[in-house]
């Protein structure tokens, strides 16, 4: 028993004495790292790209085992860990590629040489999208591998599944490569890896493993943690028949496209802490499978299509730090309690379907940080008990439908570094309390009815850095806007938007005075006088914009010394003068100028070069011309170009169209530039970055046969021009095509011969204007292939034949005009049938026959029909009561959502109303029109007709209708013009018509109309030509009316000569009549006594019987 004691403490000395040599050997010297270890480091940095020559230190006399990055074993002296990460990660420089710091190059294979090598870290780096060596495979001591954002690319080499002692694998994507993935053909080779507990995959390609990824990472029983985000994984199992991963405390699947419901095997992950499951296409009904996570802090469900109402269970998972279900579909209200939520930070439901009002529950939650309500149905007032989360920092409660003035409770939140209300309906003023929010930086009360003026504590908020209280109804001068910001928020103020208020008065001195401004924002107000020259004081400013106000007088110089301005709107105001180099001579940022609708010119050496390279350039109604300017041949960077009505009346120089070759918008529209144009440019970007180019070059004077275009033009306008000849050469050359061209727009030019058949190549097209022109023959059945047209206008040709019955395959078609030329046969049944969605039709003035078929009628949304001037017969269809759109007196911008608009281009209607023909563009979509006019209808006008209250404009002139005018035409309270002329219409003008108050043209002439005009303001205001050739008396005529309304006879044609005729024999009439009664009664009294007895007996009779009565009755007063 002794010697067994005794072998135990002679143990107990060893190892005593081995630690002492150990400690003493760490004292008295280093331990060294091995030499070939030592060069096998050398040999990896001579194979890497060092720029910032990190590794510097790595020198072949030096220790190893103190070089940068290197760790040794204290006891042996191998290498066993590198720590090579990029130290500034985060330091990007936007536009570079290569980070500062990063290392790049290749992987030494001599690696392999640090047998006790057990941490590797090569994430953050740049090696340019190199594979990973499957040499790190034989690294058999690995426990710690990253090479996350390292650049690295290609499939990932299933050796790494040989390091069965990893317990940390990192190869997440991202970096300063991010086009370059990692990928796999499986994930088999991770079952060899049983220890692992970290693995992070997010942003490697696992397509190909998306069949069974599931069940390789269920043979990794020891994993804590793990992200698979971003890996384009497309199937997710819903259940799983026993999870073997069950420790699993962090789980992130985020930004995978399942498209299915959240798998049910998640609810058994009990440790789960993390679990992130962001935009990954789940939806359905959000159950109870989380009841019984109750571990978890972070819960991030959002940009997913859950379409539940809020679970109560939610709100009792007592350890929630971050709650975020944004961008959903929940509906109903949130839930009102009971809450056990006592550790939530974050909570954010955003984006959502949540309605009613804030639950009280939701302001017991006082140690909550940050609360996101934006995007809902949220109503009512904002309740006073917002002053208990006292521990708020941002709180965005916008696009939400709140309509109270905003509690002054709110305030007391002195915490609050965010706050955001816009987009609600906020009223009242803003209260001074505004002061209290000592922590705010950000303020955004935009898009409310907030009014009155800016309290003056605002201006003390020292650390209030972006203001935005945009689209308002504050009223105040400008000055005194300025003014209340004059405090320490002078310092701190970066970010001014005050753009659609009713802001009015001048600029003052003021202006200049925020040293740290960066953005500031005036648009849409009613702000006069000049900029003022304190707008040179802004020496940090990048963006300014002043445009849509009423600024006058002259630009300031001082302008140009704003170094730092890349942006600058002036547009729409009423500046004038002239512009020289001197207001851009420090502008070496700028890059967006837009100064459209002033008075200004340009007046600067024709050889002058700015300092800037515009992207950005708007200068419509500039003085310009005559010349070209030649300064834009140094700008190598413009995308977009409007100088339309400038005054150049040259010819355009062969440079300009190697300047646009990178310009998406150019704009030379109303000028009197002359020339031919060759081609149109050809518009360079990057395969895969598809952006529209629009060319608007109308109104101008060019000519010869019509530009070669190139495939990517989208919007193209060449209308009133000269251009002539045909156009086969410039549609049917398909060397370039199919063509993504959207707008073609050529009428008004000199083109003539026929429309040729090869439209094929034009399928993207949604509006095609032809009109005005010269061209002739029949509408090409191809036309008909083009499947998207929304607007189709042949107007004013000499096209002929029958429409032919392709057409109808343009079911998107809104607006089709062919009015003005040739067309013969019966209207198409096929326009009701084939185009449902046709808002303006006009056929006017063409060679159609025969009845209008019920067919038509289908048209619902018809606002605009214009069938005048054909030989149309047969009755007015009584259906047209189907035109509903024409039935509401809604607008037609309610009631429509096509909103007749293709880049700068506005659909067209020319209407015949009021006598005269107007062309509406920016208001086409409020224009309702019927004409039926000049053609050969008869019978009645249908009753139905009075239920289009939504017309402005009838006109049934030049028919053969016969009857009476529609006794409800004046529940029609809309119209404006209303023409019923030379008909055979009958009876009276209805009373009703009184009640057109918008009346401004009538037209009853040449009818068989009677009696007499109602009274009304409008009625007799107009002409009495509005009136001639009926049968009509009374104001604004000079007939007058019998007492019974109706007329006398209007003898010759109503002239003058004829009413005296009528007024002596109305006169005579009276005479006869009056002698006739005399004589009838007087007569017998006068020649037989008996009844001149009679007569006078019973008059004594009746005043006797009176008189009686009168006394009794007099008597019982008086009693």
């Amino acid at each position: 028993m002794m010697d067994r004691y005794m072998r135990v403490i002679a143990f107990l000395v060893l190892v005593i004495l081995t630690i002492a040599t150990i400690n003493l050997s760490s004292c008295n010297g280093d331990v060294v790292c091995i030499n070939s270890e030592k060069q096998a480091l050398l040999s990896f940095k001579q194979e890497l790209k060092d720029p910032s020559n990190r590794l510097s230190s790595w020198d072949v006399e030096d220790d190893c085992c103190k070089w940068a990055g290197v760790v040794c074993d204290k006891l042996n002296g191998h290498v066993i860990e590198l720590h090579l990460q990029n130290p500034n990660s985060t330091t990007l420089v936007v536009g570079k590629v290569h980070q500062s710091s990063a290392l790049g190059g290749k992987i030494d294979p001599s690696l392999v040489n640090l047998t006790r090598l057990n941490y590797l870290d090569l994430s953050q780096n740049d090696f340019g999208g190199i594979h990973i060596p499957r040499f790190i495979g034989s690294l058999a001591n690995l426990h710690y591998l990253s090479l996350s954002g390292a650049g690295f690319g290609g499939t990932i080499p299933h050796q790494l599944g040989n390091l069965s002692s990893l317990r940390f694998l990192s190869l997440s994507g991202g970096g300063s490569y991010p086009g370059v993935k990692l990928s796999v053909v499986n994930l088999q080779w991770l079952s060899g890896l049983s220890r692992l507990e970290r693995l992070d995959f997010s942003q490697v390609n696992l397509k190909k493993a998306s069949g069974d990824w599931l069940q390789v990472i269920n043979m990794l029983p020891s994993l804590v943690e793990l992200n698979l985000s971003s890996c384009e994984l497309h199937r997710i199992p819903h259940q799983l028949h026993q999870v073997n991963f069950s420790s699993l405390t962090l789980l992130d699947l985020s930004r995978n496209d399942f498209f299915s419901l959240i798998p049910r095997w998640i609810s058994s992950l009990s440790s789960l802490v993390s679990l992130h499951l962001r935009s990954c296409g789940f939806g359905g009904l959000f159950g109870d499978g989380f009841r019984n996570l109750t571990s978890l802090k972070v819960l991030d469900l959002s940009q997913n299509h859950l379409n539940s109402s809020l679970p109560s269970w939610l709100f009792t998972l007592n350890g929630l730090l971050s709650l975020n279900l944004n961008s959903n579909s929940f509906q109903g209200p949130i839930p009102n309690g009971p809450w056990n939520l006592t550790s939530l930070r974050s909570f954010d439901v955003s984006q959502n379907e949540l309605n009613s009002s804030l639950p009280n529950a939701l302001f017991s939650l006082n140690g909550l940080l940050s609360l996101d309500l934006h995007q809902n149905g949220f109503e009512g007032p904002l309740p006073s008990s917002l002053w208990n989360m006292t521990s708020l920092r941002d709180l965005d409660l916008s696009e939400n439908n709140f309509n109270s003035t905003i509690p002054v409770s709110l305030y007391s939140c002195s915490h609050l570094e965010s706050l955001n209300l816009g987009h609600n309906q906020f009223q009242g003023a803003i209260s001074s309390n505004v002061g209290n929010l000592t922590s705010v930086t950000i303020l955004d009360l935009s898009y409310n009815k907030l009014e009155g003026r800016i309290p003056v504590s605002m201006g003390n908020l020292c650390n209030l850095r972006v203001i935005n209280l945009s689209s308002n109804k504050l009223a105040v001068q400008v000055s005194d806007v300025l003014k209340s910001l004059s405090g320490c928020i002078l310092e701190s103020l970066e970010t001014l938007e005050l753009w659609e208020n009713q802001l009015f008065g001048h600029f003052t001195e003021q202006f200049g005075r925020f040293k740290n401004l960066r953005e500031l924002y005036f648009r849409n107000n009613l702000i006069s006088g000049p900029i003022p020259v304190s707008v040179g004081r802004l020496s940090s400013l990048a963006v300014l914009d002043l445009s849509y106000n009423k600024l006058n007088g002259t630009l300031p110089k001082s302008l140009g010394h704003l170094s730092k301005l890349g942006i600058l709107y002036i547009s729409y105001n009423m500046l004038e003068g002239a512009v020289s180099e001197d207001h851009f001579a420090n502008l070496t940022s700028l890059v967006e100028f837009s100064a459209s609708g002033n008075q200004l010119s340009f007046n600067v050496n024709p050889n002058w070069i700015p300092p800037f390279q515009l992207e950005l350039v708007y200068l419509r109604s500039w003085q310009l011309g005559p010349q070209f300017p030649l300064w834009l041949q140094s700008q190598k960077h413009i995308s977009q170009l409007d100088m339309s009505c400038a005054g150049i009346s040259v010819a355009v120089p062969t440079w300009f169209w190697n300047v646009s070759s990178s310009t998406t918008y150019v704009n030379l529209s109303h000028n009197q530039i002359h020339g031919e144009v060759l081609k149109i440019p050809h518009v360079h970007f990057a395969d895969d970055f598809y952006v529209p180019s629009l060319f608007y070059l109308g109104s101008n004077n060019f000519s010869g046969p019509l530009p070669r275009l190139s495939q990517d033009v989208t919007e193209l306008d060449l209308s009133n021009n000269a251009f002539s000849g045909g156009l086969s050469d410039f549609l049917c050359d398909s060397e370039d095509g199919p063509y993504q061209l959207e707008l073609l727009h050529l009428g008004g030019n000199l083109l003539s011969g026929q429309i040729p058949d090869c439209w094929t190549n034009w399928t993207s097209l949604l509006a095609l204007n032809l009109e005005n022109n010269y061209l002739s023959g029949k509408i090409p059945s191809s036309m008909g292939l083009i499947p998207y047209l929304h607007s189709l206008h042949l107007r004013n040709n000499s096209l002929s034949g029958l429409l032919p019955s392709s057409l109808q395959n343009w079911i998107a078609l809104l607006a089709l005009d062919l009015a003005e030329n040739k067309f013969i046969g019966n209207i198409p049944t096929w326009i009701g049938k084939g185009i449902p969605n046709l808002q303006i039709l006009s056929l006017r003035s063409n060679n159609f026959h025969g009845k209008v078929s019920p067919e038509l009628c289908r048209l619902a949304s018809l606002q605009i029909l214009d069938l005048a001037d054909n030989n149309l017969s047969g009755s007015i269809p009584s259906c047209i009561s189907n035109f509903t759109a024409l039935v509401s007196e809604k607008t037609s911008a309610e009631r429509n959502s096509y909103s007749f608009h293709y880049g700068v281009f506005l659909e067209n209607a020319y209407v015949v109303t009021k006598g005269s023909e107007f062309d509406y563009d920016t208001i086409v979509k409020l224009v309702t029109s019927m004409d039926l006019s000049c053609n050969n209808f008869s019978g009645e006008i249908p009753q139905e007709l009075t239920s289009l209250l939504g017309l402005r404009s009838l006109n049934l002139s030049n028919n053969h209708l016969s009857g009476m005018i529609p006794p409800k035409i004046g529940e029609m309270g809309l119209l404006e013009s209303l023409d019923f002329s030379r008909n055979q219409l009958s009876g009276e003008i209805p009373p009703s018509m009184s009640d057109l108050t918008f009346l401004s043209y009538l037209n009853f002439s040449y009818n068989n109309l009677s009696g007499r005009i109602p009274s009304s303001t409008q009625l007799q205001s107009f002409d009495a030509s509005s009136y001639i050739g009926n049968k009509l008396c009374g104001p604004p005529l000079t007939k007058n009316c019998s007492v019974d309304g109706v007329a006398p006879n209007p003898g010759n044609n109503g002239d003058d000569g004829g009413a005296k005729s009528e007024v002596y024999l109305f006169y005579l009439c009276v005479a006869c009549g009056f002698a006739m009664g005399f004589w009838v009664v007087i007569g017998p009294l006068l020649f037989r006594r008996s009844w001149r007895i009679a007569y006078f007996r019973f008059l004594d009779d009746m005043w006797d019987r009176f008189y009686v009565l009168l006394r009794v009755n007099f008597n019982k007063f008086q009693k």
